[in-house]
């Protein structure tokens, strides 16, 4: 797969800087992450941008991880009006009130201990899956879990980045 066969790769080797800052956001909140993107294009493939995700995934600091996860949402609570979002939590929105209420309580169990959004990499979860995964990672420590975050969010950017090159430039 080169960029000439993916428009949303074609786009973003070629978008001016403010465009494609704006679009990679979107993937993922913390700037340094989007600033790292940037400064590597143009891509030759959706692989190495992957690989650059990864690696800046892999760079961020606590900060930069605390920016990142800004960008999500609870699992259970989407952003109105963000189809990404709604999307992500599909499984979430067909779930039993019991299992929002188990799960919301569980968010904020998680909340209070780490001090920031539970955060999985959704897609193709089911909503038993994401509530077993909290409960099983609040016994984790702070380092540990930041770790599994991380872990988490380079999932989370592979899978927006693909969007991204598949389907071509964003949509306002």
């Amino acid at each position: 797969m080169t960029s000439r066969s993916t428009p949303g790769l074609t786009w973003l080797n070629t978008a001016k800087d403010t465009e494609a800052r704006a679009a990679l956001h979107d993937v993922c909140a913390a700037r340094s992450w989007g600033s790292a993107l940037l400064t590597r294009r143009p891509y030759d493939s959706a692989e190495t941008l992957f690989a650059a995700s990864d690696e800046a995934t892999g760079a961020l600091t606590d900060e930069g991880l605390d920016e990142a996860m800004s960008g999500h949402p609870p699992i259970g609570r989407p952003k109105p009006g963000d189809p990404t979002s709604a999307r992500e939590q599909r499984s979430m929105a067909g779930a039993s009130e019991a299992l929002k209420a188990e799960m919301l309580e569980l968010n904020l169990a998680y909340q209070d201990k780490f001090g920031h959004v539970f955060l999985i990499c959704a897609t193709g979860k089911s909503a038993e899956e994401m509530r077993d995964a909290v409960r099983h990672r609040i016994d984790n420590s702070p380092r540990q879990e930041r770790e599994i975050v991380r872990q988490e969010l380079a999932k989370i950017n592979r899978l927006r980045l693909t969007r991204l090159t598949e389907n071509g430039a964003p949509t306002a």
